[in-house]
């Protein structure tokens, strides 16, 4: 069991670019309905990267301010629950804790754990900090997204309860094997075929699998593990 905090936020601009984001959340001071694309009054500026059926649902460890907050004392103060974008805080999981596929009840809704979050470069314009998303890839501090198996209400303080424990690979285990230099492709089609994953995740799996196979003597480009800023709005 782990005990939530709640976040909601709308767009806003980000403060040097200008450019639209949802990552400014609040804490929920009542009940939310949850649906299969999010929490009622959540908003997602880039849906390409953010939101939808397989990112409905954030989750980021509370554990891990600690970390930034010592590798980035300067912006100390900021590194709160909520001030990354996520939707879900607790101090009692990391990504040791779940695994893929792992289905949770949380209020009268149902969530299944189904991929890690990639850190994107507008954490770095939120927080004035050149290097933040890519430390939190690096270190695979990200937390992860669910999807919504079952429609519901939660409220500030509910408590995740899992439901159905999956027999596959712990996040953290998933997210080494997918940083590894040559993983083993035993290993990587293992996760491409664990059940729950997301669609997307396993198509950019199987399509770095394929590479690898077919490519045994060439030393492969690591994977993408954070959003990079893009040269145009």
């Amino acid at each position: 069991m782990a005990q939530i905090s709640l976040f909601i936020g709308g767009i806003r601009p980000l403060p040097e670019s200008g450019r639209p984001t949802g990552i400014y959340k609040q804490a929920a001071n009542a009940p939310l309905e949850l649906a299969c694309e999010g929490f009622i009054g959540d908003q997602q500026a880039d849906r390409r990267v953010h939101g939808g059926p397989e990112k409905a649902v954030h989750l980021y460890p509370a554990a891990h301010y600690a970390i930034l907050a010592q590798r980035f004392p300067e912006i100390a103060s900021q590194l709160v629950p909520g001030s990354l974008g996520e939707n879900l805080s607790t101090p009692d999981l990391d990504e040791s804790d779940v695994r893929i596929g792992d289905i949770w009840q949380l209020g009268t809704a149902r969530l299944q754990l189904c991929q890690p979050r990639n850190p994107c470069w507008k954490i770095n314009e939120r927080f004035a900090t050149e290097g933040m998303a890519a430390f939190i890839a690096e270190h695979r501090l990200t937390g992860w997204y669910w999807r919504v198996l079952t429609p519901g209400s939660v409220s500030p303080g509910d408590t995740l309860t899992l439901e159905l424990a999956a027999q596959t690979f712990s996040l953290a285990e998933a997210m080494q094997l997918w940083q590894s230099h040559r993983p083993a492709p035993g290993d990587l089609e293992k996760l491409a075929t664990t059940p729950g994953i997301a669609t997307h995740w396993r198509q950019k799996i199987e399509q770095r699998l394929h590479w690898l196979r077919a490519n045994p003597d060439i030393q492969p480009s690591p994977p993408t593990t954070f959003h990079v800023k893009p040269e145009q709005a």
